[in-house]
């Protein structure tokens, strides 16, 4: 008797996935807990862990294909399969919710780099070259606009160059349209200003000595920020609510995305009444939302909602952009790289760490002063922290 391994819940309104890597292939042993295929919905890429230990003795949905939930995907043979401590052998009722990867955010094209030495064949090439001596590729079924095709082969050019065409990830697809969405149904604009980064790099060269024997964390740059964001949301509210229908919804709550490094991708959680959390608060949820992002264990609601959010591209050398709104937010706060220039203070020219920002509003719920207005608010709060805590 074999064990159905089924697609589980993948999270709220998903209907299907597409299947990913399999990382065990029929044959093989596989214990408890242990990551079987990777799935992708349109919000996540999820590990699979296969609910039982045992051997594959069949897969029956290939990478590329798209199921849905509940759907069986492969068998595990339950002959193979360790009794337990009470001498019972285990049944798969229901897998374990997967594990969601967050979603990317920005991809670069993927491109194949021109042969120098004796690699002919792209990847996908190789890979129907490996099946052409045992059986013929399968036909391609009729594909839906939430299904994707097979990858195709590689198509060979001039010598050494080389052309491989791979199906749009769900993630993919969702961000392109989220995007699109963005652009075509918001009246996006972005304003532009600059920060004077030395006061708080003064306090936190002053204080972080002692912030981190108490706190056990680092006092790092993103606490100011959001502190500062949270203090011109009060004051500018319209920032921080959404158009539902022909309303306008303002909210009196501050959940704020923070964008972090997942490796091959950039995640952006959410950290939930951010208004009421410490600097300390604040910079272990980022510590956290980092550490876990890496690991692969940041769960769908984490990245859901949000009244705001906040990317940071100048960790990666970013010096300006424009960033675009996730609908149906009416804001997003961008920062770059700290590069020390040349400013006057006071008559006189002096070096200063200073920072670009940049503010990427709905201008259907948001006007061009209260943008303005919005940006200089965090400027002045972050040149000078103190207001930043006595709330002003």
């Amino acid at each position: 008797m074999s064990i159905e391994i089924r697609v589980p819940n993948a999270g709220e309104s998903i209907n299907e996935v597409e299947v990913g890597k399999w990382l065990k292939a029929e044959g093989e042993s596989v214990t408890q807990d242990e990551v079987l295929v990777e799935l992708q919905t349109d919000k996540a890429s999820m590990d699979f862990p296969s609910p039982v230990s045992g051997v594959i003795s069949k897969i029956l949905k290939r990478k590329g294909e798209v199921v849905s939930i509940g759907e069986i995907i492969a068998l595990i043979d339950e002959k193979d399969i360790k009794k337990n401590g009470k001498g019972q052998t285990p049944v798969a009722a229901q897998p374990k919710a997967p594990t969601p990867v967050a979603p990317v955010m920005v991809a670069p094209p993927q491109t194949i780099a021109p042969i120098l030495e004796k690699a002919k064949m792209g990847p996908a090439a190789r890979q129907m070259a490996r099946q052409q001596p045992h059986e013929a590729a399968p036909a391609a079924k009729p594909q839906g606009p939430s299904q994707t095709a097979p990858s195709l082969p590689a198509r060979s050019t001039a010598a050494g160059r080389e052309e491989e065409v791979v199906p749009m990830t769900p993630i993919r697809r969702r961000i392109a349209e989220r995007l699109v969405q963005a652009k075509t149904e918001a009246a996006l604009l972005t304003t532009f200003n600059e920060v004077d980064m030395s006061p708080v790099q003064a306090l936190r060269a002053q204080y972080q000595k002692d912030f981190q024997d108490k706190y056990k964390i680092k006092l790092g740059l993103m606490s100011f920020f959001i502190k500062a964001t949270i203090e011109a949301l009060k004051k500018f509210p319209q920032i921080n609510g959404e158009i539902r229908g022909t309303n306008i919804v303002y909210k009196n709550y501050y959940d704020i995305g923070i964008a972090v490094g997942a490796g091959r991708c950039l995640v952006v959680p959410v950290i939930r009444d951010a208004n009421r959390l410490s600097f300390a608060e604040l910079e272990m949820a980022i510590v956290d939302f980092g550490t876990r992002a890496k690991e692969n264990k940041i769960t769908i609601d984490e990245l859901q909602g949000g009244t705001f959010s906040i990317s940071n591209g100048g960790i990666y050398g970013s010096m300006l952009s424009t960033p675009i709104v996730n609908p149906p937010q009416s804001g997003i706060l961008g920062l770059h790289n700290i590069q020390d220039r040349a400013v006057v203070k006071d008559g006189q020219v002096v070096v200063r760490p200073m920072m670009y920002l940049a503010l990427t509003y709905d201008h259907r719920i948001v006007d061009g002063r209260e943008a303005v207005l919005f940006l200089k608010t965090i400027k002045d709060d972050v040149e000078n922290p103190a207001r930043i805590l006595l709330e002003l």
